[in-house]
């Protein structure tokens, strides 16, 4: 089943890089035109933001206790991030593959996936925290629209619902459970004229509280244990904005230091907040008229937002093939390492 599973998640892939084969040669060909040596910068930048990403997981898992190595979450980020494009599913998709890689090495299911809620949680505020200055930058230049500030309150809201069902679970994991299982119901009501049968199991928000409790509470932890997860995902939007600094440069567009501020939040936000995967299409408008806003001419805006989405979307969209091959050859190696971390202890698994 895993394999049929895979060949799926493939063909969508093709799939999904031939309908946008158009889109695809026009970024390669904007890349072309730019400057080898800051792009080259750039891809170094890239590089060190996809590292940085699994270094902010394995922080968020060792704060609730789970064992991980670095050369285990990077391909398992990239692969989180693939699923996501090729399956839109919210974020569920990579939470999927996190589970998943969970379950082969004999970990707490309930406790990887209240990991990567957190850490969710973390790039959501971390990213907030930048998005506050781009706002201050577009207010003081008159150019915040209404789009941008129904965007950003949308995703404060998901941010801020987030950390209210973990904390709730934290300190009450019996009313965390009411809440789940009266989602369970309001989405059954609204599903049963379509579906006619429930779309939600009750009975599942039940175990899953059941099996979280121990996390939940690891939560409660002092907050300088935080510290060290927070850093890493305020990092990796300091590379973000350094890669779009390598795509002005590249292309020789003068700059200053708000628009580079306000044009990656602006980006961001319609990744976060999008109806496409990743914002494909819905970026590369908003960044683009974003821009122009900011006083940069329209074609080197145009060519800017190409370049940008080149290192931050079609890229690691490509990294995504070779990574779900490589976490599936570590899931057939049958070794992974359970228990604390440098346990001597080895659990195998065929991963079949």
């Amino acid at each position: 089943m895993r394999r049929v599973l895979t060949v799926l998640v493939v063909l969508l892939a093709v799939y999904f890089a031939i309908t946008r084969l158009g889109e695809v040669q026009e970024v390669a060909q904007t890349v072309q035109r730019g400057n080898p040596w800051w792009l080259g910068l750039g891809l170094l930048l890239q590089a060190a933001w996809l590292v940085n990403t699994a270094l902010t997981l394995r922080a968020v898992y060792r704060l609730m206790g789970v064992p991980s190595r670095l050369r285990d979450l990077l391909p398992l980020v990239i692969t989180g991030n693939f699923i996501n494009i090729v399956a839109p599913s919210g974020g569920m998709g990579g939470m999927a593959v996190y589970i998943s890689d969970a379950r082969r090495r004999g970990l707490s299911a309930s406790r990887v996936t209240i990991a990567g809620v957190l850490h969710l949680l973390l790039e959501y505020f971390s990213f907030l925290c930048v998005l506050a200055l781009g706002l201050v930058v577009l207010v003081r230049r008159n150019n915040l629209t209404a789009i941008e500030a129904a965007a950003s309150i949308v995703l404060l809201a998901a941010a801020l619902t987030l950390t209210g069902l973990l904390a709730l679970g934290a300190w009450s994991p019996t009313r965390l459970e009411r809440v789940l299982k009266w989602a369970a119901r309001t989405v059954n009501r609204a599903a049963q004229p379509v579906l006619r049968r429930p779309y939600l199991s009750e009975a599942q928000a039940h175990e899953f509280t059941v099996e979280a409790v121990e996390g939940l509470g690891v939560l409660r932890a002092h907050w300088l244990e935080y510290v060290p997860a927070a850093v890493l995902a305020l990092l990796g939007k300091a590379l973000l904005i350094g890669i779009l600094l390598m795509v002005f440069l590249a292309y020789g567009t003068p700059f200053s230091s708000g628009t580079l501020v306000a044009g990656f939040s602006i980006g961001h936000l319609f990744t976060i907040v999008s109806p496409t995967p990743s914002g494909l299409g819905v970026v590369e408008g908003a960044l683009t008229l974003g821009l122009v806003s900011l006083r940069v001419p329209l074609r080197p805006a145009t060519v800017i937002t190409l370049g940008y989405r080149a290192f931050t979307f079609w890229l690691p969209f490509a990294y995504g093939f070779f990574a779900l091959r490589v976490l599936h050859w570590q899931w057939d190696r049958g070794e992974v390492k359970v228990g604390t971390p440098g346990s001597e202890e080895t659990q195998g698994t065929q991963g079949k």
